[in-house]
């Protein structure tokens, strides 16, 4: 008994340093951003245009680059994902092919993004002859995204007792009356969460948008879905390692990362006060 004890306490022990170990890095990595950047960010670095090669001026084209190609995901993930899932939990026989399918959704979640920037180089940019723009940055993104969307929603589905789909059923609703009013307002807090988190992650990425659309020095906004665009995961990538003058531009390099994680942030607030109140509602 005292064996077990102690074996239990030092367990639980070992959990709270892994769990401090992780915060202090993730502290320590946001300390150094903030004390770099905190100081670049005023009014005219988020409103202005880059100018001399983005030595000086701001970043909007970046911000407001990064926030279409993230709404352009959002409209092809989102609505895709939720939709397979749904299929895939409430109405797909439990198969060889549904179980592949699965498998194979699971396996391209894992898929490096530069994987999918190539794809999307060849599919978008190529094939469908959208040209390196918003619209195919935002659609490679996207397919890129469809994988956690599906996953993180049909993880949501299955968290709901079957008890709720029979009791609309005996009731003699139809199966997407049960779905629509007894296992949907349950799922989609869950769904929706395991959603942002994939968008967010997606805003942040470099490498599918890197052949699709990016650009690192234009200072403009988009005019429409087909031109060119500026990007901050892109943008603080080049000024980290490409620019001709690091050591000069290294204060907006980290002005630029301050401002990319602000803004995945608050997607991953969004996140938890939609989730929030939905149970809240839910509840009531």
């Amino acid at each position: 008994m005292i064996a077990r004890k102690v074996k239990e306490t030092a367990g639980f022990w070992l959990l709270r340093l892994c769990a401090a170990a992780v915060l202090f890095i993730l502290l320590v990595i946001l300390w150094d951003i903030i004390g770099k950047g905190a100081g670049v960010i005023d009014w005219e670095f988020l409103t202005a245009m880059p100018r001399r090669g983005m030595t000086e001026g701001g970043i909007l084209p970046a911000i407001v680059g990064t926030i279409l190609v993230t709404v352009i995901t959002a409209i092809m993930a989102v609505p895709l994902g939720m939709g397979c899932a749904i299929y895939l939990n409430e109405y797909a026989a439990d198969t060889l092919v549904t179980r592949i399918i699965r498998m194979s959704i699971r396996n391209l979640s894992g898929v490096p993004s530069i994987v999918y920037g190539l794809f999307g180089v060849v599919l978008f940019v190529q094939i469908m002859h959208l040209g390196t723009s918003v619209l195919a940055a935002g659609l490679t993104l996207g397919l890129m995204t469809l994988p956690w969307t599906i996953t993180a929603s049909e993880e949501a589905l299955k968290a709901i007792p079957n008890a709720y789909r029979e009791g609309a059923l005996a009731l003699g609703a139809t199966k997407w009356q049960a779905i629509r009013t007894n296992v949907l307002p349950y799922a989609v807090p869950g769904m929706l969460t395991g959603t942002i988190l994939g968008l967010a992650r997606a805003a942040g990425e470099t490498a599918p948008i890197l052949f699709t659309g990016a650009a690192f020095f234009l200072p403009l906004l988009p005019k429409s879905l087909s031109s060119q665009f500026m990007a901050l995961p892109y943008h603080l990538y080049i000024m980290a390692t490409q620019h001709h003058a690091i050591e000069k531009v290294r204060p907006i390099a980290y002005g630029t990362a301050l401002v990319l994680i602000a803004l995945i942030f608050t997607m991953n607030l969004a996140a938890v006060i939609l989730r929030y109140r939905l149970r809240k509602k839910r509840m009531e």
